[in-house]
C-alpha cells in the first residue's frame, strides 16, 4: 500500500492508520531526513525478524533506531550530561548517536559493547510515527540485495511489493547519509562523516 502524507503537516487520520500497521507487527517505509528507511516497532521481535530478512543482514549487526526526541532518547539509552548537551544542540538532525543501550532495548538491537545508534531525524512524518506509538521504530535504508539505495517511494513499493505493508511517500529526501558519533564513555568519535555538521567534534 503506498500512502501520501504531507512532510510539513503530517496528517494525524494517515499516521493513525501506518501505527495501526506497525502495531500489528508490520513493516512500512518512510522518509527521514536522509534517506527513505525501513523500519517496524521496536518492541515486536516478529517484525524485526521481518526487517533482518528483508535487508538480507547478518544478525550480528543491530539497526538503527527512531526517538521522538531527548526525553524519549533518555529511556533508551544511558545518557551523560555532557552527551544530553551535545545531543540538545543538533537534534533533531541527521544524525546517529551510539550510546549504551538501556535494558528496554531488545537485545537484538544491541552489539556485544550493549550500544545501540540512536536518531532523531528533523522530519515530522518520522517523528508524528514514534509519538503515535509511544515507543521508537527501527531504521534502516531502503537498499536492494546488492546494496543499492531506493530513495523513491513508488520504486520502493514496486521493489518490496507485499514485503512492505506501507510505504509512506513524503517527497523527496536529501538521499545522503547521516553522520555517525559515538558517545561511549564520554570520548566523542566522529565514527562516519555524513550529512549532519561534526565541526564541533574536531
Amino acid at each position: 500500500m503506498l500512502i501520501e502524507i504531507n512532510p510539513k503537516n503530517p496528517q494525524g487520520r494517515q499516521i493513525r492508520r501506518s501505527v495501526e500497521i506497525l502495531r500489528s507487527g508490520g513493516a512500512i517505509a518512510y522518509p527521514t531526513d536522509t534517506y527513505y528507511g525501513i523500519g517496524c516497532d521496536i518492541l515486536n521481535k516478529k517484525a524485526i525478524q521481518k526487517i533482518y530478512q528483508l535487508k538480507r543482514r547478518n544478525k550480528s549487526k543491530p539497526f538503527s533506531f527512531i526517538c521522538s526526541g531527548l526525553k524519549n532518547i533518555s529511556h533508551y539509552a544511558n545518557v551523560s550530561n555532557y552527551a544530553y548537551k551535545t545531543m540538545k544542540r543538533l537534534l533533531p538532525g541527521p544524525y546517529t548517536f551510539i550510546l549504551e543501550g538501556s535494558r528496554l532495548v531488545p537485545k537484538i538491537m544491541l552489539t556485544k559493547r550493549k550500544t545501540a545508534g540512536i536518531r532523531v531525524p528533523n522530519h515530522m512524518i518520522c517523528l508524528a510515527l514514534v509519538k503515535e506509538l509511544g515507543n521508537p521504530i527501527i531504521t534502516t535504508s531502503a537498499t536492494k540485495p546488492d546494496g543499492t539505495i531506493i530513495n523513491e517511494p513508488s520504486f520502493i513499493h514496486d521493489f518490496f511489493r507485499s514485503r512492505i505493508d506501507v510505504v509512506i511517500d513524503g517527497g523527496p529526501v536529501p538521499g545522503k547519509p547521516s553522520s555517525v558519533i559515538s558517545f561511549i564513555d564520554d570520548m566523542p568519535e566522529v565514527i562516519r562523516r555524513g550529512i549532519g555538521d561534526v565541526s564541533i567534534f574536531e
